[in-house]
């Protein structure tokens, strides 16, 4: 199964990639790929959406603080408009 799921990066000062990466993976493992950035810091958010909807239909499943950070974005109105869309 796989997971969206946040990857840190730096060392004094966290910031995060947030990757698609497979559930028996350790945080710091081996991702599949790379689908965005947070910085908690300074509040910046960068999301290749078009990515993170592929993962999600084919059945990925965020952990909370991601699904927190993309619900904020607002991806999943447009997960549920192209699920709208096929059906």
């Amino acid at each position: 199964m796989v997971k969206l799921r946040l990857k840190r990066c730096g060392r004094k000062r966290a910031v995060y990639r947030i990757v698609a990466i497979d559930v028996r993976s350790r945080r710091e493992g081996r991702d599949l790929q790379k689908v965005g950035f947070y910085d908690p810091i300074k509040s910046q958010t960068y999301l290749n959406v078009p990515a993170i909807l592929g993962f999600l239909e084919k059945g990925a499943q965020p952990t909370e603080t991601v699904y927190n950070i993309l619900k904020r974005a607002e991806v999943f109105k447009e997960f549920r408009l192209n699920q709208m869309k096929f059906n």
